[in-house]
């Protein structure tokens, strides 16, 4: 038992040594106030298919924004739902607001990066932000991007949204799926101009068109389903200048309100997210169950038969873990008392990702949105 105690605590002083550091490297973008030296036109580009329930919302937040000037593109993406019948009624609100009728799919093409470069077609700013449909943002969010760009001489800004939970299984398993893509992005590598690594969160990528239209756009991602992510490493391996940062006093976001949702949206990329690896998903589902949910039962065990250093051990491994995840609690917003669902949130976090990596890899396709796509 002495053993298996010690090398559980060896496991997590690691992990918990790592996210440490890594979260050091973290760059957070706060609001800013007052004119900038310049303001080039944004043009903001929104891919919806089936938004009705955000889209209205997130529509309103970037109306509000205090940037003197920018547009808003969104592209209905053939949705069944009243997604088209929203936006359309606020753009006679709203005169910098457009609506463009997606056409139809190319067999070459996959949905939302189609859509997305048809927005481009339509825009007329310098700076292009491309974001989803449910994200809220503060009035600063643009300014404090813009801002951000020209400040860090940057082609291309990738913000980490805050997250908001309603639902007890979102309170359960967006947390662990949350830190778990903080903690595989490493901030001083997806921040070095030297390294190869890169990282896009779809919520809000801004990037100069030029430097858009001179690495290829979204033709170049035309067949991803992580198309944020891949537009990343495309644009850097090409040579712009990349930032991820923290966002969250600029934008929230909601993104999934039942198990249901849960599981489906993240079994469409998760695996491929790993790069299709059956190696790196196991090890994943491996570092989750050691540092989430044995820990418990490794504790129970040295109560009933470890002796008091196995005891000692396991008891200052579950502690370690217990400020960490109050740590992430904090960091969510969340409150503490709602790490005792970590456990069971990383327990179906792993189902999610073995899921998903038995449909890649045994049906070789992905599925969102009515769509089904070959992977």
């Amino acid at each position: 038992m002495i053993w298996l105690a010690g090398i559980q605590f060896l496991l997590i002083v690691l992990i918990v040594g790592y996210l440490s550091v890594n979260m050091i490297h973290l760059v957070r973008v706060e609001p800013v106030s007052g004119p900038l030296r310049e303001a080039p036109r944004v043009s903001v580009c929104i891919a919806a298919r089936n938004e009705e329930r955000d889209i209205g919302t997130c529509l309103e937040s970037l109306a509000a924004q205090d940037y003197p000037d920018f547009e808003v593109i969104v592209v209905d993406d053939h949705s069944s739902d009243a997604t088209a019948d929203i936006v359309s009624g606020l753009t006679k609100k709203y005169p910098h607001l457009s609506l463009l009728e997606g056409k139809e799919l190319p067999a070459d093409w996959f949905g939302k990066p189609f859509a997305l470069s048809q927005a481009v077609e339509m825009a007329r700013g310098e700076i292009l932000l491309f974001t989803d449909a449910d994200p809220v943002f503060s009035p600063q969010a643009i300014k404090s991007a813009v801002h951000a760009m020209q400040n860090r001489n940057l082609d291309m800004i990738t913000l980490m949204p805050a997250a908001k939970f309603g639902s007890f299984w979102e309170r359960a398993v967006q947390p662990i799926i949350f830190s778990l893509i903080g903690a595989l992005t490493r901030f001083k590598r997806v921040n070095d101009p030297d390294d190869p690594s890169a990282m896009g969160i779809g919520a809000f990528i801004m990037v100069g068109k030029e430097a858009y239209l001179r690495v290829g756009g979204h033709a170049r991602v035309k067949r991803e389903i992580v198309e944020d992510i891949m537009l990343a490493k495309v644009a850097k391996a090409e040579g712009c200048r990349l930032l991820v940062a923290d966002g969250k006093s600029l934008l929230s976001i909601r993104m999934y309100h039942s198990l249901r949702e849960i599981w489906e949206g993240w079994r469409k990329n998760i695996f491929i997210a790993f790069k299709k690896s059956a190696i790196k998903t196991f090890y994943y589902v491996f570092i989750l169950i050691s540092f989430l949910v044995s820990p418990w039962f490794v504790l129970f065990a040295s109560l009933a038969d470890g002796g008091a250093f196995a005891l000692a051990l396991s008891f200052a491994s579950l502690v370690l873990v217990l400020i960490t995840q109050a740590g992430l609690c904090q960091h969510l917003n969340l409150e503490r008392r709602s790490a005792i669902l970590f456990p069971l949130g990383a327990l179906v976090t792993c189902a999610i990702m073995l899921n998903s990596m038995f449909q890649v890899l045994l049906r070789g396709k992905s599925q969102w949105r009515g769509r089904s796509y070959d992977v």
